[in-house]
């Protein structure tokens, strides 16, 4: 009975708070914030400035026909028919998956020095459905930011490559619908990388024990 009356005591904000508190935390730690979302940003850059390439490549050349191109390399042959290679397929996937340990190792980082903050928040009666959701919560918003900032730079990569193959011709041709929606999903692709990198850290800093979060020397 005593357990269950401590049950209903324990504090159940609404998520506005979790995402309040979350904002809050990374304007004071605004500068590993930073760092984090560089991952984020190099990974989908990379991904948006291949996709959109191969897309933009892929729609000149269907609109303007078999003109006369100057000799590409073999990389270079298949981006310009709209094509990916397996090289770059491959580099894509690494560059991600070096995008996801660097965000879980940020997290791991960030609840190693906020084991006070975690244990006062459980002693007030925080649920550990409550820290959980502001880790995700932070690491949701740095890899949405990362990942739109590196997909507008992708962008514009992709635009300045295809305009030194093609000239005007890449604005002439633009895959406009096309390319937004390459953006708007490697925008997604970005925050889900980081929500799975934070998912560990996360379940970790839900678990720990209030005492012990308090006796820590910071």
């Amino acid at each position: 009975m005593a357990q269950e009356r401590g049950i209903k005591r324990q504090i159940q904000l609404p998520l506005s708070e979790a995402v309040k508190i979350s904002f809050e935390s990374l304007r004071i730690r605004f500068w590993r914030s930073i760092i984090t979302t560089a991952g984020v940003f190099l990974g989908i850059a990379f991904l948006v400035s291949v996709l959109a390439g191969a897309t933009i490549s892929s729609s000149v050349e269907a609109n303007r026909g078999k003109e006369a191109v100057d000799a590409f390399s073999m990389e270079e042959q298949a981006q310009s028919k709209g094509e990916i290679s397996p090289q770059q397929i491959w580099l894509i996937t690494m560059s991600l998956i070096v995008c996801v340990v660097g965000i879980a190792n940020s997290m791991l980082m960030a609840v190693t020095e906020r084991f006070r903050e975690i244990g006062t928040m459980k002693c007030l009666g925080a649920l550990d459905r409550f820290i959980v959701e502001l880790f995700l919560l932070e690491s949701g918003f740095q890899g949405l930011a990362g990942a739109i900032i590196g997909a507008i730079i992708g962008l514009l990569a992709a635009v300045l490559m295809n305009l030194k193959n093609y000239g005007l011709d890449t604005f002439w041709y633009f895959p406009g619908l096309k390319v937004l929606a390459i953006i708007g999903i490697a925008s997604i692709v970005g925050m889900i990388l980081s929500v799975i990198g934070a998912a560990g850290p996360s379940y970790k800093a839900a678990k720990l024990p209030p005492a012990e979060a308090m006796r820590v020397e910071v």
